[in-house]
């Protein structure tokens, strides 16, 4: 396993972890919180199908980096499973020329844009950390605390026998 397909099936634990934790949030008790994370884990979700369009070559169809409707929080639990599975397998099958390969796309401001393969996972794997934490602040201000999103704590949690003494 390469490093990015250990970080993908991170990502894709942390993703799901969130929104387990989104489900906590009242949404009749805290309308205003409940929408922001459900829309900003939607946000970065898009920019995933953005990206993951982009790599792909064919057309995302998605005309900015967050949509119109806001989704259920069962819609996006499935969504972005599906998507955060495509990224776990296209990292794996990934060589270190193909991560060097540069990527030409539009933007969906309709500028045009160049990235490695490489510097393009580096973004969805970022943007995701990024936003996942904003939401965890959404969560801290109705009194939920936020899932613990640390890498070792993943790696115990998946590999239990990484916590066995030598």
């Amino acid at each position: 396993m390469n490093n990015f397909t250990a970080l993908f099936r991170f990502k894709s634990w942390a993703d799901a972890e969130l929104l387990e934790a989104l489900g906590a949030i009242d949404a009749a008790s805290h309308p205003a919180e409940h929408k922001a994370a459900v829309r900003t884990v939607n946000h970065l979700h898009v920019v995933d199908q953005i990206f993951r369009g982009h790599l792909q070559g064919v057309p995302h169809g998605l005309a900015a980096t967050n949509t119109p409707h806001t989704p259920t929080l069962a819609e996006l639990r499935h969504s972005v499973g599906t998507v955060d599975d495509w990224y776990v397998r296209y990292a794996d099958g990934l060589g270190e020329a193909q991560l060097a390969e540069e990527v030409r796309f539009t933007f969906t401001d309709g500028d045009a844009g160049r990235m490695t393969r490489q510097e393009i996972l580096m973004h969805v794997l970022t943007h995701g950390g990024y936003h996942r934490g904003a939401v965890g602040q959404v969560l801290r201000s109705v009194g939920i605390a936020p899932p613990r999103e640390i890498y070792t704590r993943f790696l115990h949690a998946t590999e239990p026998q990484r916590r066995a003494r030598a």
